[in-house]
């Protein structure tokens, strides 16, 4: 059965880094697009960023442009978030998720937290 496993979650104070990671399993999603989402206390989940199967095309959402980049390893079938000049409004689970392309999300991981202290 297709999984996504999110790692990498955890505490860190504010401005300093994480580095997300989502490894696929039980089938393979090297062609699909990947991305990820978060969702804080309280809120509807969001979008963070998404990479295409090839990588070309990449996106983010406003709030985490300069600060997050994607990328994306289809030999290892894993996603990447690296998250720098963190602040404690990025503070949310954070949610792996893949697709036949970006916008059309199929498949989710069951989240990693991030909790990033003032």
């Amino acid at each position: 059965q297709a999984q996504l496993v999110e790692s990498g979650g955890g505490l860190v104070q504010a401005g300093g880094s994480l580095r997300l990671s989502c490894a696929a399993s039980g089938r393979t999603f090297s062609t699909a697009a990947k991305g990820w989402f978060r969702q804080a206390p309280g809120k509807q989940r969001e979008f963070v960023a998404a990479i295409s199967w090839g990588g070309s095309t990449v996106e983010y959402a406003d709030s985490v442009k300069g600060r997050f980049t994607i990328s994306r390893d289809n030999a290892k079938n894993t996603v990447t978030l690296q998250m720098n000049s963190l602040n404690p409004e990025d503070t949310a689970v954070y949610y792996c998720t893949a697709g036949p392309s970006i916008g059309r999300w199929t498949n989710w991981g069951q989240g990693t937290q991030v909790t990033v202290s003032s």
